[in-house]
């Protein structure tokens, strides 16, 4: 029989640190849902002390989310723990995770600390953590370069002050499955309250090894794996969780694990993620990837028609990839698109799906086809005008070198109307929008997608947007590219100004 381990998604926390992959309050809220449908145990929603935002981000997602467990990251500082525990304080399912340095790299060069004050911290801050909040995670961060018999100490330091997990993290992606197996066999050996405990794997993919290492850390003794929705983390990224779920799954002959995860549930999340970050999923990406089920060798072909499985090692269908889209048109009335939105994980009011319908409506009569990722994209957009400060009302361009644009943008009850020109019909779309919100953005980055095959199909805008110093992430969509880069600019706008509202982001995001 398998052993049941538990999957703890930190997507929100250090997957948002990813470059380009930051999240605004309602995209947490909106992951984090999918998240509970793809059955995660554990959903690490953010670092409340880091800003306003932040904090409430945290405090929504805790609020919000009834079945999966919500943690919140705090370091082993009073003030932090304090503040993540305010922050989960309506969770169902609180865990507050704090965490200190253990390596002796760490503790010369970061913390300037000696040993004995490094366990004196851990031990302050476990016991405060769980005076607040039941159930507590420590991590003695960069513990694949710590000395192992330290760690024991730490351990034990930490379960005697309460701490219900364990985690012994690969912080900069440096172990190899051999060692980081040693590891937790040596630690869980030589601590006797070990059994009181669950020990979690948090491994990051600097070189490659991430999948690998979570593995061989469950064969170690491990029995939480924390991981991100399509590996994004931190420099080269965390493990992947649909690559190790889906090992386990499809080579349980080897690995004799099994978690809760619905695996149907991968590709909606892993689009879903995409389509909020903006991150494109790399064709050859396991598991996930365009090419992940696709067979251009004429052999391959052969092989496939008469069996699928001498070349497809698992299925389509099992990690929720369909075959062919439903596709919808300007026919399909409410019912059906209620229905198909359900089945990608949306669940509507009526107000949210008559508003919605509207939308569809005007982009089947530009489009003959509406497919799975254009009703993606047009959630995920519906999703965030709630939360924007500025709406996109009209936009109209002239010309090309100088090129002219009229912006039309409604703020609550007002119609703010202005034009620009520019080098382009976008640069003049944004000096416009300059102007109307009273901001200075430089794009440096601007990239254009297909949704979907077609020529009029749904374009996909995403750009990086420079703020004196301050980089925001925008996107946008609709059949008009122009359009969809000035909603990919307004969305970095709208960004700013609600981190304006923010008047403590201070802190660094931290690696574990």
């Amino acid at each position: 029989m398998a052993t049941m381990i538990e999957i703890f998604d930190t997507t929100l926390r250090d997957g948002e640190q990813s470059p380009g992959a930051s999240m605004d309050e309602h995209e947490k809220i909106q992951l984090a849902l999918q998240l509970e449908r793809l059955g995660v145990d554990i959903i690490e929603a953010g670092f409340p002390i880091a800003s306003k935002q932040e904090f409430e981000a945290v405090r929504k997602v805790a609020e919000t989310i009834k079945t999966s467990r919500v943690a919140a990251l705090a370091r082993a500082v009073p003030g932090d723990i304090e503040r993540a525990a305010s922050a989960l304080k309506s969770a169902a399912k609180p865990v507050l995770h704090t965490f200190i340095a253990t390596s002796d790299i760490h503790l010369e060069h970061k913390l300037r600390m000696t040993r004995p004050q490094v366990l004196e911290a851990a031990d302050n801050a476990v016991r405060l953590a769980k005076s607040l909040v039941p159930r507590v995670e420590f991590s003695a961060e960069d513990a694949t370069r710590s000395d192992w018999e330290y760690l024991v100490e730490v351990t034990k330091v930490a379960i005697a002050a309460g701490a219900d997990v364990i985690n012994l993290p690969d912080t900069v992606g440096f172990t190899t499955p051999t060692e980081i197996r040693d590891m937790f066999r040596y630690v869980i050996s030589h601590v006797p309250d070990s059994g009181k405990v669950v020990f979690s794997s948090h491994n990051h993919n600097d070189l490659g090894l991430a999948v690998s290492n979570a593995l061989a850390a469950l064969e170690g003794g491990a029995r939480q794996i924390e991981c991100t929705i399509n590996g994004i983390g931190e420099r080269a990224g965390n493990t992947s969780l649909e690559e190790v779920v889906m090992a386990m799954r499809t080579r349980n002959d080897i690995y004799t694990f099994d978690c809760g995860i619905q695996s149907r549930e991968i590709v909606p999340s892993s689009t879903l993620l995409s389509k909020i970050t903006g991150l494109a999923i790399p064709y050859n990406k396991p598991i996930v990837g365009r090419n992940a089920f696709a067979h251009e060798s004429g052999i391959h072909q052969h092989g496939m028609i008469a069996n699928a499985k001498t070349y497809e090692i698992m299925t389509p269908e099992s990690v929720g990839r369909n075959r062919s889209d439903l596709v919808l048109g300007k026919h399909s009335g409410r019912a059906g698109l209620a229905k198909r939105s359900a089945e990608l994980g949306y669940q509507m009011d009526e107000q949210q799906l008559n508003k919605l319908y509207d939308k569809f409506i005007d982009l089947a009569d530009k489009k003959k086809e509406v497919y799975d990722d254009d009703l993606r994209m047009l959630i995920v957009s519906q999703n965030k005008e709630d939360f924007e400060i500025f709406h996109l009302k009209e936009v109209d361009t002239f010309g090309h070198n100088p090129a002219k644009a009229i912006i039309k943008l409604v703020k609550g009850d007002e119609t703010l109307t202005d034009s620009a020109t520019g080098d382009g019909p976008v640069h003049a779309a944004c000096v416009a929008i300059d102007r109307i919100a009273e901001v200075s953005g430089q794009l440096e980055t601007f990239e254009i997608r297909a949704t979907t095959p077609g020529k009029e199909a749904l374009g996909e805008a995403y750009v990086t947007v420079n703020f004196s110093g301050k980089h925001m992430k925008g996107k946008g969509a609709s059949t008009s590219i122009i359009e969809a880069a000035v909603l990919a600019y307004l969305d970095a706008v709208n960004k700013y100004l609600a981190y304006q509202e923010s008047t403590d982001d201070g802190i660094a995001a931290p690696v574990m």
